[in-house]
């Protein structure tokens, strides 16, 4: 192809581009302002979304549409952990009939390309939406709705105005080298995630909450996979405001801090793999205005999440550092900060010991760590062998539940242990802190020290 002609090729009308830069423009939102929509605009937006390719040109797909408050609100209340469905302006439910070559997957494909077509058309309208594969109970929904057993239930589009608070952030894409590749599969190494090994992964076998195949085990995995794992995954919620603050999140997270207790002023701090931020937003609370935060984890992905989070809940600090550890190599210099804080994540590194010899590396004399962690001596930990661990491994990645025990000798192999807690005897929300002698047995163990 000569130089002319590839140019070409790539030139695109200008009408064409503008309406690929609106459309690559679209963005998930969770926070709706809770305004209601007309229904000709959301007749539209449906009527839109059938235009996408259907299998065999059947159209095997049937929308129920939800606007009235109180079944928004009980929507809500079915799905969990979807406070947005009660304030979003419609609910899109996207539903199929079974029996239509769904094993594979076409009739599954139809449903997903009408939805993707409904929420570019809502973008293109000026609203916003989200797609939510998780709607809870569909007992319960095809209750409320009516739905028959024959039509499966794939998810809900949310969709209506955004509220102010809404985050102002696309999530990342990924780059095209580790997305395509052309005559064979070639993938990079780092964004092929572990599990265990078999014969074959059929996917009718796996399941959320039924994952023969899942690695949870941190060790298994490569500090570069739990980056781009993690710097990916997180997006899904953190940087809403309140996310992920409940009485296993957020109230935990203030009992570990007061374990903490006071920091003195001009304090250098590091938090270390915060995740999407939750725990930062509660250390800020409670640190110095002098105080220096350093926010530490192992992807710029992850980092954005957390900027965000602290700007949408009015958190931003002047001398806050975003900072990256590569193969769980603590960017500081020896002996320069006064505390270092684990917020649950000692549990989710490769290497417990290697990077408790950083913390004694970076922390000054006489400094501080502090690490909260889920106990696998616990009712908690049974819970995770028998259920949770089943499952598939969870957005912010594997983690192993450790030994009380096995936390305390590794840090006091390094450290002066100054106090030690723990939280919750209940394997779910229970935040109650106790120092007795019954701390090795909550779920989770909180343990303060000192670098000699």
């Amino acid at each position: 192809m000569t130089g002319k002609a590839l140019e070409a090729a790539h030139t695109l009308p200008t009408e064409a581009e503008e309406i690929l830069d609106r459309l690559s423009s679209r963005r998930s939102c969770r926070v709706f302002d809770g305004r209601p929509m007309e229904e000709e605009v959301i007749r539209r937006i449906v009527r839109d979304g059938t235009q996408a390719p259907s299998s065999c040109n059947q159209q095997q797909w049937h929308f129920v549409v939800v606007t009235d408050r109180d079944a928004l609100r009980r929507a809500r209340d079915i799905a969990g952990g979807n406070p947005h469905f009660a304030e979003c302006g419609a609910l899109i439910y996207l539903t199929f009939q079974k029996g239509w070559a769904h094993r594979n997957y076409s009739v599954v494909q139809s449903v997903g390309a009408a939805g993707y077509h409904m929420l570019l058309s809502t973008h293109l309208r000026g609203y916003s939406g989200i797609w939510n594969a998780g709607v809870g109970d569909h007992g319960a929904l095809r209750e409320m709705l009516g739905i028959p057993e024959i039509f499966e239930i794939l998810g809900a589009l949310a969709i209506g105005r955004a509220g102010e608070t809404a985050p102002a952030m696309k999530a990342p894409r990924r780059p095209d080298e580790t997305i395509m590749s052309f005559g064979r599969f070639e993938r990079p190494a780092h964004t092929i995630y572990p599990v265990k090994p078999a014969d074959s992964y059929p996917a009718d076998r796996i399941a959320n909450h039924d994952n023969p195949f899942a690695e949870w085990d941190p060790a298994k995995w490569g500090w570069d996979q739990l980056a781009d794992f993690r710097g990916y995954s997180v997006w899904a919620k953190s940087p809403t405001p309140g996310v992920f603050v409940s009485a296993r999140h957020g109230d935990a997270t203030a009992r570990e801090l007061d374990v903490l207790g006071p920091v003195a002023p001009a304090a250098s701090v590091a938090e270390i793999m915060p995740w999407g931020g939750t725990t930062t937003v509660e250390l800020l609370r409670r640190l110095p205005p002098d105080a220096r935060l350093n926010v530490v984890e192992l992807s710029e992905n992850n980092l954005s999440f957390i900027r965000e989070r602290l700007r949408s809940e009015g958190m931003e600090r002047e001398g806050t550092a975003f900072l990256r550890a590569e193969a769980g190599k603590l960017p500081f210099d020896d002996g320069s900060l006064d505390i270092v804080y684990f917020p649950q994540s000692l549990e989710q590194v490769p290497d417990l010991a290697g990077i408790l010899d950083e913390a004694r590396r970076v922390l000054k004399p006489g400094g501080t760590v502090l690490a909260g962690t889920r106990n696998m001596t616990s009712r908690y930990g049974r819970e995770w062998r028998d259920v949770e661990s089943r499952g598939q491994v969870p957005l912010q990645g594997p983690f192993v539940p450790l030994p009380s025990r096995t936390v305390r000798m590794a840090v006091a192999d390094r450290f002066e242990i100054v106090d030690e807690a723990g939280i919750g005897l209940a394997p779910g929300h229970d935040a109650g802190l106790s120092r007795g002698p019954w701390r090795h047995r909550r779920r989770i163990y909180v343990l303060k020290a000192r670098r000699a």
